[in-house]
């Protein structure tokens, strides 16, 4: 699905407080909805607002009220942003447009959203592209990050901070065992409504079907499709494992949310307050990315405690298979020498 759509999921369904305890995460620092909500803010010099579209107890939601909290304290009161999450003050689409506007002044949007706005970002959901997450960390922490924001400020937009993570996304199945890419030759896959995974699967040989992710459990359950592809996440909280036999940890494409923010209002502050905003949000962002790595190890245990076979998939051969076709040549080609370049400083030589 969309990871518009995997937002939605995930604040529908939320994460639940068992796995977030097991992930490691510090439930404490969540605050109620309402909390969130009714902070007095009279005091402040600067009263911002930060809009999310995850639930209140995400990862996402935890370590960025704990950066706003640390950003009242140090800077004494003077900035005060409150936290609006699971889409409360609209979807994403309607909350990017604020942003912009300066409705809201921050918002955090995955890429693959932004690219609907800036096409860059989206060159992070290549298929197949990251290894790990070293390998992540080493593009969007480096010089593959610094170009996408200095793309996204082209847009009006500041980033705020560094990427914060969305997870990799995964292969389940009902019928077959995905390992290798004649595993997937006509292999009926729900895909999102996007170019970027239709073209990855068209690729490898599978049937991509793009089906709206609020029909996907009945479109599973009676076989329209054998399988779907989404983070160990969104498989979990939506229940998808009552309706698919294995997940197939293939990793194909790796997402992450950007720290968007409103360039008049960034700029209305005074320096020594952008730098606290900076320092703090890069802070969460670090701890945000520990927290996402931790839940997956204990979503794995957690999914096969429901019956879920785990298979490894070998991705160098999925990546080969991909490198016989026209695929990485193709979004070369859509993005750009320099950008590809820089991708591949990161990852390797794909096209």
């Amino acid at each position: 699905m969309t990871t518009r759509s995997t937002t939605r999921a995930t604040t529908r369904a939320g994460i639940s407080r068992r796995t977030l305890l097991a992930s490691g995460v510090a439930l404490s620092a969540a605050v109620p909805l309402c909390g969130i909500l009714s902070r007095p803010a009279s005091a402040a010099e600067f009263s911002y607002k930060m809009a999310t579209g995850q639930d209140p107890t995400h990862p996402v939601n935890i370590r960025a009220q704990e950066a706003l909290n640390r950003i009242r304290e140090t800077t004494g009161g003077r900035l005060d942003i409150a936290l609006f999450p699971a889409n409360q003050l609209g979807s994403d689409t309607d909350l990017l447009g604020q942003v912009r506007n300066g409705g809201v002044e921050f918002f955090n949007l995955s890429a693959s959203i932004l690219a609907t706005l800036t096409p860059v970002t989206g060159i992070v959901n290549t298929g197949f592209a990251f290894a790990d997450y070293d390998t992540v960390w080493k593009a969007m922490d480096g010089d593959l990050g610094t170009y996408i924001r200095a793309q996204i400020a082209k847009s009006g937009l500041i980033t705020a901070s560094r990427i914060w993570d969305n997870g990799f996304r995964h292969i389940s199945s009902s019928t077959r065992e995905i390992r290798t890419p004649d595993d997937l030759k006509g292999f009926k896959i729900r895909v999102p409504p996007a170019p970027m995974l239709t073209s990855l699967f068209k690729a490898l040989e599978a049937g991509p079907t793009p089906i709206n992710f609020n029909e996907l459990y009945s479109a599973l359950q009676t076989k329209v499709v054998e399988g779907q592809e989404n983070p160990l996440a969104i498989i979990a909280t939506a229940k998808l494992y009552e309706v698919q036999k294995t997940i197939s940890l293939t990793g194909h494409v790796w997402d992450g949310y950007w720290m968007l923010g409103n360039r008049r209002a960034w700029e209305k502050l005074p320096a020594d307050l952008r730098a606290v905003v900076e320092k703090e949000l890069d802070r969460s962002a670090f701890e945000q990315r520990a927290d996402i790595a931790r839940l997956s190890n204990s979503l794995q245990q957690d999914l096969a405690g429901k019956g879920i076979t785990f298979l490894k998939a070998d991705a160098d051969a999925f990546r080969a298979n991909l490198r016989k076709t026209s695929f990485y040549g193709d979004w070369k080609t859509k993005y750009g020498e320099e950008a590809w370049g820089l991708l591949e400083k990161a990852v390797g030589k794909l096209a």
